[in-house]
Parts: C-alpha cells; sequence; structure tokens
C-alpha cells in the first residue's frame, strides 16, 4: 500500500500536463466521462520508446477505488490510485521494482490505452509513442535583431527587408551536432544555426541546447505566412514553424543599385573612371 505522500507526488506533474488528454479512439467517453492525460517524466517531454510513461485519470464516478491502464505500448499494467479519500482523481503508483515504461521493442507510432476498474472499461484513448532520443524543442522562433525575441508560439511578425535573429532549443540534442540549417522562402538561402549562439530574448537556463543565426528577410516578399523548417538530429526529424509577414519593407541606408552584385560592378565602373581621369591629368601636364 502506498502513503499519501507517494500519491501525491506525481499530483504537480499531472497537473502540468492536464491539456495532454490522450486523442479520443472510437468508442471513448464523451466530455464530462473518466478521462486520461500522460506525460514523459519530466513535463512537457514526450513519451519515447523505451521511456518512462506517466498516466492519470479525472473524472472516475465516486466510489471508484483502483484503476488500471493497460496498452500494447506499455510493459506491464499501470495502476492507478485516488488522490484522496473520496477523490475522483486518480494517479499513477509506482512500487520498487515496477516497470511502467514504454516497451523498448516497438516502433514510434500511436498505440490503443484502456483504463479499466474491476474488469470494466472506463475510458479508452490513445498515446503518441516516438523515437528514442527524439528531439525536444522548446523554442523555435524568429524576431526583430533590435527587439526582444518572442516565445514560442506567441503571434509576432516580420517586416521585408528586415534584420532577423532565428532561435532554436533542443532539451536532447543529437551528440555531435553544433549547427543546423533552416531554410525557408522568407529568405535568399538556407540559413546556418550554430550551436552557442547568443539570444538576447532567451536566459536558456533549462538545460536546452541553443542553436542561433541571424539573417535578412527578402525585400520582394508579399505580406502572408511562409514556412520556417529546420532539420535536426543529422537530417532526421523536421521542425516547421509559420512566420508571419506583414508591414512595409524597411528602409535601407545604401542605395538601390549598391545592392548583391550590382555593388561590384558599379564599383568597377567608378574605379575605371578615375583611372582615366587621371591619365588625362598626368598627359595634359606632360
Amino acid at each position: 500500500m502506498f502513503s499519501p505522500p507517494s500519491l501525491r507526488r506525481w499530483a504537480p506533474l499531472l497537473a502540468a500536463v492536464g491539456a495532454l488528454v490522450l486523442s479520443a479512439a472510437p468508442g471513448a467517453a464523451a466530455a464530462g466521462d473518466p478521462h486520461l492525460s500522460y506525460a514523459g517524466a519530466v513535463p512537457g517531454a514526450r513519451v519515447e520508446v523505451n521511456g518512462p510513461v506517466v498516466f492519470g485519470i479525472a473524472g472516475m464516478p465516486a466510489g471508484t477505488d483502483e484503476v488500471t491502464v493497460t496498452s500494447p505500448a506499455l510493459v506491464e499494467p499501470v495502476p492507478l490510485t485516488p488522490l484522496g479519500k473520496g477523490s475522483v482523481e486518480f494517479v499513477q503508483t509506482d512500487a520498487p521494482g515496477t516497470r511502467h515504461r514504454i516497451r523498448g521493442d516497438i516502433a514510434p507510432g500511436t498505440y490503443p490505452v484502456t483504463a479499466t476498474s474491476h474488469g470494466r472499461t472506463v475510458a479508452t484513448a490513445r498515446i503518441a509513442v516516438v523515437a528514442e532520443g527524439s528531439a525536444m524543442i522548446g523554442r523555435f522562433v524568429i524576431g526583430d535583431a533590435k527587439r526582444p525575441l518572442p516565445g514560442d508560439g506567441d503571434r509576432s511578425a516580420v517586416r521585408p527587408g528586415s534584420d532577423v535573429i532565428v532561435v532554436l532549443t533542443d532539451r536532447q540534442p543529437a551528440a555531435g551536432e553544433t549547427s543546423l540549417t533552416v531554410k525557408s522562402p522568407l529568405f535568399d538561402g538556407p540559413l546556418t544555426l550554430r550551436e552557442g549562439e547568443d539570444d538576447p530574448g532567451c536566459k536558456c537556463d533549462d538545460g536546452s541546447t541553443l542553436y542561433g543565426g541571424r539573417i535578412a528577410v527578402r525585400d520582394d516578399i508579399p505580406a502572408g505566412r511562409y514556412p520556417m523548417t529546420v532539420v535536426s538530429h543529422h537530417g532526421q526529424e523536421p521542425t516547421t514553424r509559420q512566420v508571419t509577414v506583414a508591414g512595409p519593407p524597411v528602409p535601407h541606408s545604401r542605395l538601390p543599385w549598391l545592392i548583391g552584385g550590382g555593388a561590384a560592378v558599379a564599383l568597377a565602373a567608378l574605379a575605371a573612371v578615375v583611372v582615366r581621369r587621371g591619365r588625362r591629368k598626368r598627359q595634359a601636364i606632360a
């Protein structure tokens, strides 16, 4: 039997992942009926092959004393116990020697999960399992280089021609991956994000590895939404964010004809004129 502290230790975790409700399977309970939630061992972590998993269920009928979670993805059934006497919330109970983990011999994918109480099904759902060692992207954002960067998921926009910073954080980076490549219609070419680049808008004190880089948004890009994609873990895991372009182009101090290859042509022509004038002066003096 587990003491109340053993049960309560899971409560903050389950509260933190309350939004991660398992996707409903055919025949799953309607809204207001018992529902399952789950997370990895760390809040915000995805559930991996061979990784730990924590379950909880809320909305159980009064008087229920036990719930058991089973799935083809699990090493063994997971018992849930009331959070407190008479509680309708049930949390995972891990006795010494139990193996409440995802199996190590299954492929990444989505698997059915069933919660039962005394042999009666009380909820059914599905759990998404990712490959072992998968990326844990905390932030993948773009923002004006002269302003604080937005948080991941915050609504923000960049202007055509603006100088921007792109930042990505990964709590589980691949070994030896010191740079990443970002591609997007926003830019004239690929952007390299390098490990450890400074990000003035991110303390990054959660143990994540930070990748960052600077680039200019195309001057001629129309207003709209555009994908920005990075492929991490040595080409195995793509991550895409949608970026909004809005507002007038950012004015630049340099003249339009001094942009790109035009600058070299213009300078060469100017040098030729100077040389010719110098020759004429010397000939006139002679």
